[in-house]
């Protein structure tokens, strides 16, 4: 599995680094931009993301920005949803508007801060990539 973890905080990146690296190859980038610019990248490379963890709230492009952009690329790349990035949204805002919009622009889930690892598992679990 290869993971794409998108998170300003560093002690955030630190903890889903550590327990998303048993499962593969994990790759950093701090807001939006990065994660678009990754997300790129590894499409020209053959090496796509399976899973991106998103946090919302960042710097220059947030996640949700961020979401879309990724989605337009694949729905341009005519890339099958079933063969598209599992994008799991990770944020410590808990209002609904958040949770509406991101699943209206196609994330796959949604995991309130902190993270409880057993819910992240759970959720691997149910895309079968644990």
């Amino acid at each position: 599995m290869k993971t794409l973890i998108v998170e300003d905080d560093f002690t955030s990146r630190v903890i889903l680094q550590s327990f998303l690296s048993r499962f593969g190859d994990c790759h950093i980038a701090v807001n939006g931009n990065e994660a678009v610019q990754a997300f790129q990248r590894a499409r020209e490379d053959g090496t796509q993301y399976d899973v991106i963890c998103m946090d919302i709230m960042m710097p220059d492009m947030d996640g949700q920005e961020a979401l879309r952009e990724i989605r337009r690329q694949e729905e341009l790349q005519r890339v099958p949803m079933a063969e598209a990035a599992k994008i799991i949204m990770t944020t410590a805002l808990s209002g609904n508007e958040n949770v509406i919009t991101a699943y209206r622009e196609q994330c796959d889930a949604y995991l309130f801060k902190p993270i409880d690892t057993n819910k992240l598992l759970a959720t691997l679990k149910l895309f079968r990539l644990a």
